[in-house]
């Protein structure tokens, strides 16, 4: 049985490379999947959220949606834009292209510049297919998981019990979180990247996350218990990147 399984995943594994960064992942989801998968979800979305009536921020958005999206280049996605009336400080970008902002984040955003770095770092987790990534870890976790329970499986039920338990919080907090980190800061990089390309100064980045981290405030949990860099790590990354980073930019017209 543990070799069947492992044999149908190495199968249906799929080796791709990251754009701009390089870095080899592997994912059980097809770029196919992946866009049906946010096709449906961005239904389900906008079937529950009303479309914003702010003609300024849905402008606005559509601007530098169409200049990331000519930077990004992904000839595969079906680009679409759209702004909805919420006051949720918070954006997307779903595989194949749709992308979302909440009113709640245009505040911070204060202008052009502001939305591209959002537009940058959220087309970039599409481009980097970082959802199929996720998909594929959890079930990875799992995989190792069913594995583990197979092999305690003439063990006491109380051993069993915190193996489990103890499997769980290792996955957790010395995996799943620090990937969850590593794909943040990923798309960061990436993001600043489409952002330069499309004409947007990178180096506005810094102001818009101390704003952002600003807003957060003191609730964010401890930076080894979030899928998220803590603001001053966040801030840190970026200013190492931009000397590279600005080789790509071109001030727009």
């Amino acid at each position: 049985m543990k070799k069947t399984l492992v044999a149908l995943v190495l199968l249906t594994a799929a080796c791709a490379t990251v754009p701009y960064t390089n870095r080899k992942q592997v994912n059980f989801i097809s770029r196919a999947q992946e866009s049906q998968l946010g096709e449906q979800a961005y239904a389900e979305v906008a079937q529950k959220e009303k479309p914003s009536k702010n003609a300024k921020y849905q402008s606005m958005v559509d601007e530098v949606g169409v200049r990331i999206a000519q930077a990004a280049d992904e000839k595969e996605f079906k680009w679409e834009f759209k702004v909805f009336e919420s006051e949720q400080v918070n954006a997307f970008c779903l595989p194949g292209g749709k992308v979302a902002f909440y009113e709640g984040i245009m505040p911070v955003c204060g202008d052009e510049t502001g939305v591209a770095v959002v537009m940058g770092h959220e087309v970039a987790h599409a481009l980097a297919s970082h959802g199929a990534e996720r998909m594929t870890q959890g079930l990875g976790t799992e995989i190792v998981g069913t594995l583990l329970a197979v092999g305690l499986a003439k063990t006491e039920p109380a051993t069993q019990q915190r193996t489990m338990q103890l499997f769980g919080l290792g996955a957790q907090v010395g995996f799943i979180l620090p990937w969850g980190r590593k794909q943040e800061s990923e798309a960061d990089k990436i993001g600043l990247i489409l952002m330069a390309k499309a004409g947007y100064d990178p180096r506005a980045a810094i102001a818009f996350w101390e704003r952002m981290d600003a807003k957060a405030g003191g609730g964010r949990p401890p930076e080894f218990l979030s899928t998220h860099p803590s603001g001053e790590t966040r801030i840190a990354q970026i200013k190492a990147w931009l000397p590279e980073v600005m080789q790509h930019y071109r001030p727009k017209n």
